[in-house]
């Protein structure tokens, strides 16, 4: 493989973030390339199923200098018009873009960085990994033994309801992804057995306008993780709601009232079924203390600020369980398929410097690590909550990009080329 020349920095993702610090590394005058091993947005292209929508409104996507423009604000992109979106950003930008490069090893073995590609090797002052954290769909101990006649998706795999064979399906894991595909198949008339994750909801609508946009309005997205009560609890935190068809809550206890089979928390697998912790009541009741966390602080805000919003009734759940199933057997209830939606592993394996946690994850302060020279954007929770999102993508890869321009600068004073 051919050696390059060396350049100031080199930024590792073609998505959102890798290409918002591209965008600020122009406006610093420093050369770079960008590696992306598969297409921009690819991800996004093939890795979100057919009805695929935003969940936060449509005036949050902000990337430099390129908001959205279009007649719906308060809406949710589908998927198509997503991907146009993006499309339109990368046309309107026109980055230093290597796509089909895989990158395979960083290092640092003098002053300045080793990178090792499918296409050669470039040595750099600094690196901008921007690849996100979401790289390997997880599977829990013991799924295996599952007879190799039940089929195992994943959210990454699946696309619409005719992936998924005649029968009952199991879907594990009430996050996002889970409900919301949970929802698309119990709609399909499809018969769906959803075993509860820690995930909270959130309200959709609530007093006049969207939950979100009002968190917005409230400077709550603004406050970093160190500002969060529990930081520990909020990076876990995904709260589920869906934009799909303009928009709803999700409610899994409606669900329920229409034939959907809860279950509590996925314990053990063998080759006959999976065996479930009794908890869903509890579950179910710490996800609507969540939503009615999220309504109250809207109320007092609505009050303190003297609004006026429309009065919305009290919350009154629709469905207890009568009893808690301990056993889910796949034979008795004709499980012919199990959606995986139980989150995903970071694989940050081709950095090979020791700032990684047990879980491997990178120990950082709002993107920069203690390796001088390497930086991340678009880590979830990298510094708010709109850090892995198109709310605040942009801010952070300009946080990082100042910070690494203050050491770069002085050794590139001439303009961008």
């Amino acid at each position: 493989m051919p050696t390059h020349p060396h350049l100031p920095a080199i930024v590792i993702g073609g998505g959102q973030a890798g290409l918002s610090a591209s965008h600020y590394l122009k406006e610093q005058g420093l050369n770079h390339l960008i590696f992306e091993k598969n297409e921009p947005f690819y991800a996004w292209k093939n890795e979100r199923w057919d009805s695929f929508c935003l969940v936060t409104p449509n005036h949050q996507c902000h990337l430099p200098g390129y908001h959205y423009q279009g007649d719906d604000p308060d809406g949710f992109m589908v998927k198509d018009e997503l991907i146009a979106w993006f499309q339109g950003y990368l046309e309107n930008t026109n980055p230093p873009l290597r796509t089909g490069v895989t990158v395979l090893s960083v290092t640092k073995p003098a002053g300045h960085f080793l990178v090792e590609t499918t296409a050669g090797t470039w040595t750099t002052d600094a690196v901008i990994c921007a690849t996100g954290s979401y790289h390997t769909p997880f599977t829990p101990p013991g799924s295996d033994q599952i007879p190799p006649h039940i089929k195992q998706v994943f959210p990454t795999d699946y696309r619409n309801p005719s992936d998924i064979p005649p029968g009952a399906v199991a879907v594990i894991g009430t996050g996002q992804s889970g409900c919301q595909l949970a929802e698309e198949l119990h709609l399909e008339g499809r018969k769906v057995h959803l075993c509860l994750g820690n995930a909270p909801r959130s309200p959709r609508k609530y007093r006049g306008k969207d939950a979100v946009t009002w968190l917005e309005e409230m400077g709550y997205y603004k406050l970093s993780i160190d500002q969060q009560p529990n930081p520990d609890k909020a990076r876990n935190t995904n709260h589920y709601l869906t934009g799909r068809d303009g928009g709803h809550e999700i409610d899994l206890r409606k669900f329920a009232t229409e034939g959907m089979k809860l279950y509590g928390y996925l314990e053990g697998i063998d080759q006959d079924g999976f065996t479930i912790r009794p908890d869903a009541a509890a579950k179910l009741d710490s996800a609507d203390q969540s939503y009615l966390r999220i309504r109250q602080r809207i109320d007092d805000y609505i009050a303190r600020e003297g609004l006026d919003a429309p009065e919305e009734p009290p919350f009154e759940p629709c469905w207890h369980p009568e009893t808690e199933a301990t056993r889910l057997d796949f034979a008795a209830e004709n499980i012919t398929s199990i959606l995986w939606c139980i989150g995903f592993k970071p694989n940050f394996r081709f950095l090979h410097f020791d700032i990684f946690d047990p879980k491997g994850y990178p120990t950082h302060q709002r993107g920069i690590t203690t390796v001088q020279g390497l930086v991340f954007v678009g880590l979830p929770w990298q510094h708010t909550w709109g850090s892995g999102r198109l709310l605040s993508v942009a801010e952070d890869a300009q946080h990082v990009v100042t910070h690494l321009s203050k050491t770069l600068q002085p050794q590139y004073e001439t303009a961008f080329c």
